[in-house]
């Protein structure tokens, strides 16, 4: 568990937190995407339960153009506001070129085996779905992405599997805008889309005010199937 540096398309370099699994062979790369309190505690655990199933995870900061390294949490409205300013302020094309970077970074790794896939929450379930569409991951998972609705018009370039855990209650989106989403994605077989009943935002964000762990391990189990399906 160690932090490295990767080279950015645009120039530059931001950090990414790397999980390694146990044993020495190859293991299938995951790009883990950080909710909008930067790569915390949260994602860096997230990372290790996913090495913990052997894959080779890595978590980049996406904030890095704004605040290099900046690690917060969910416990106050000041850490909120904070949080919620990165977020207006991240250039999400050049966020989706930053994971495209480490999904390159992933592939030529010699622990890696050449397949890779993507997995966010949040923000990163967002940027999960333009990976889908934007890129040649090898299979992405969205966690309760936000803004979704604004991005139905790349559901027909979703070429990969994705698989998507949406919140009945999510806060931040709307059920218009909730349907409009599972609408545009049913025509698509390469996506499976599921809705956790009475559930809020970060239903699946250990700790957090909405943690539900009925819904949390369904859909953390449905994705450990996806990736192993799809990954190897």
């Amino acid at each position: 568990m160690t932090d490295i540096s990767i080279p950015a398309g645009d120039g530059g370099s931001f950090s990414a937190y790397v999980a390694k699994p146990a044993g020495g062979g190859p293991a299938p790369g995951l790009v883990v995407i950080q909710e909008i309190f930067g790569v915390n505690q949260v994602m860096r655990d997230l990372c290790d339960g996913f090495a913990a199933q052997g894959w080779l995870a890595v978590c980049p900061d996406l904030f890095w153009r704004q605040e290099p390294g900046v690690q917060i949490t969910d416990k106050t409205q000041e850490e909120w506001n904070r949080a919620f300013a990165l977020m207006n302020g991240i250039d999400q094309d050049k966020a989706v070129d930053d994971l495209k970077a480490t999904l390159a970074w992933l592939r030529q790794n010699p622990g890696c085996t050449g397949k890779a896939g993507s997995v966010g929450y949040c923000l990163g379930g967002r940027l999960a779905f333009m990976m889908a569409a934007r890129s040649d991951s090898d299979a992405n998972v969205s966690y309760y992405g936000v803004g979704l609705d604004a991005l139905i018009g790349e559901a027909a370039s979703i070429t990969k599997p994705l698989l998507m855990h949406i919140a009945e209650k999510d806060q931040f989106v709307p059920a218009e805008a909730r349907d409009k989403v599972l609408a545009a994605v049913k025509g698509n077989p390469n996506v499976t889309a599921h809705v956790y009943p009475g559930v809020d935002h970060a239903f699946a964000r250990a700790g957090g005010a909405h943690f539900d762990a009925q819904a949390a391990e369904l859909a953390n189990g449905r994705t450990a199937a996806f990736f192993k399906q799809h990954l190897g």
